[in-house]
């Protein structure tokens, strides 16, 4: 990510920050002409009269937005990233331990938002906001700073989970997007063009929207409060001061606000984010089917009487789908009687689930209503989650503890490898995949916790030495710069 990168035009962008590069992916949209009523169409004297007294709903949302906005803005955080820029020569090895002079690596800087879910430190944000950066700092609403630690990120919903050491911080509460009603009112909250602590308001335009972006799974609110690059990871809350989404991206010709933003909502956040900390990845549920919305001809062939539902145009071997007997041209119109009346809002329904769960498939199969008992798999087919990941990353590096025969063979006591590797300080300083780290700074590194706590032990300034040996048994040494 280059912070020199331009925003491009007529795309849905992140809205990650002005120094972040940001991503785009092209939207079509239509033109309007304004049409304007001139002063002379109107007789003089003439009195504008309403067609009808006008009409108050006790149940309508209130418009008072100072009681929301109070209570969230502390619960809302400013997330600052560093990106490191290889200049060439480098060797922080030389400088720190013999003083000679080297050519530093340049830092890339972006920012975006935040929310706090927990009072001990966990914090939701986009994953756009974070990949690929070789620090993140959170700048509370008070300007106390932290250095954050990545627990885990989910880029097929642009979210991420962080956590601060901190306690006894405000927590934005998580309402329900599912009972979030179109043209409800809503704020946005969150740091554009780094103006910390801003407050938007508008209300809901679409739900379940789909931008289009290949391979994410999509069922946006869609808004019309004011989202602006910064905005990435911020909160979307409802008057009654409840999380409804997390603001992700906006559609705009120029990379500023025009008129539409999108948010990812609590639905999917809440399962998430339970993933992310319980077992370090997402725990993701898979029907196993290829899908579309319904058109006329679908409705026709299956005797509907509209279009709602997402009709199944393949379902693949050994699924949930192909256990639980869904054909080819079926039409699903609901899960454990959720409505499923777009591809977007089937993939949200089902992104709430993890493999092994079960759940009842309201479909009609060539014009007659049936259902089924579906259990859930994962992309490998398996009916059971994953154990939490003991995998760790930090400077763009991935790691794991080093298996046990590996270690026999290459006469190893202890060792953590890295699994992988695509930027940051780690790359920088010659550090490959596969690589086993045995002791930084002369302390032994046995388990990939190891190498935060001495890393996080080490002072700014300061110099990381890095002793270990490749698969091959060719031993190696690194270090960088703090």
């Amino acid at each position: 990510m280059n912070a020199s990168d331009t925003l491009k035009t007529g795309a849905i962008v992140f809205v990650i920050g002005m120094a972040g590069g940001l991503a785009g992916y092209a939207l079509s949209h239509a033109a309007c002409d304004k049409v304007e009523t001139p002063a002379s169409a109107l007789p003089q004297n003439s009195e504008v009269v309403l067609a009808s007294a006008p009409q108050y709903f006790s149940s309508a949302t209130p418009t008072e937005f100072t009681t929301a906005a109070e209570n969230c803005i502390d619960g809302v955080v400013h997330v600052k990233t560093k990106y490191y820029q290889d200049n060439g020569y480098n060797d922080p090895f030389l400088q720190y331990f013999f003083g000679m002079p080297s050519h530093p690596s340049s830092g890339a800087q972006a920012s975006g938002s935040g929310v706090i879910i927990s009072s001990d430190g966990y914090i939701v944000t986009n994953n756009h906001v974070i990949e690929n950066s070789t620090e993140i700092e959170v700048v509370l609403n008070d300007r106390r700073s932290y250095e954050a630690t990545l627990i885990g990120r989910d880029p097929s919903t642009d979210l991420a989970l962080l956590k601060i050491e901190a306690e006894e911080l405000k927590v934005i509460p998580l309402g329900s997007s599912e009972t979030l009603k179109v043209g409800e009112w809503v704020l946005a909250i969150g740091n554009p063009f780094n103006l910390t602590s801003t407050v938007t308001s508008g209300i809901v335009s679409a739900k379940a929207r789909s931008i289009g972006q290949k391979g994410a799974i999509e069922s946006f609110i869609q808004t019309d409060a004011a989202v602006n690059p910064g905005n990435s990871g911020g909160a979307l809350v409802n008057t009654n001061g409840e999380l409804v989404g997390i603001n992700t991206a906006i559609a705009s010709q120029t990379g500023s606000f025009t008129g539409y933003a999108f948010a990812v909502p609590t639905s999917i956040v809440k399962k998430v984010v339970a993933d992310l900390k319980e077992y370090g990845r997402v725990q993701r549920a898979i029907i196993g089917i290829n899908i579309a919305d319904v058109t006329s001809d679908d409705a026709r062939t299956n005797k509907l009487s509209n279009l709602n539902g997402v009709v199944i145009k393949g379902v693949m071997e050994n699924t949930a789908a192909y256990d639980c007997g869904l054909k080819e041209g079926d039409v699903i119109l609901s899960i454990n009687g959720k409505a499923t009346n777009t591809c977007p809002e089937l993939q949200e329904l089902v992104s709430t689930y993890r493999p092994g769960d079960k759940a009842t498939i309201q479909y009609v199969h060539k014009g007659e209503l049936k259902s089924t008992e579906i259990t859930f798999k994962d992309l490998d087919n398996n009916q059971t989650v994953n154990a939490p990941s003991k995998k760790m990353e930090m400077y763009g590096a991935t790691f794991e503890k080093t298996d046990k025969d590996l270690l026999k063979e290459l006469d190893l006591s202890n060792g953590v490898s890295v699994t992988s590797i695509d930027s940051g300080k780690f790359l920088s300083a010659g550090v490959r995949k596969g690589f086993i780290i045995t002791a930084i700074n002369n302390n032994p590194v046995s388990e990939p916790g190891d190498i935060s706590n001495i890393i996080k032990g080490v002072p700014r300034n300061s110099g990381i030495y890095i002793e270990g040996m490749y698969p091959n048994g060719r031993k190696a040494f690194y270090a960088f710069g703090m």
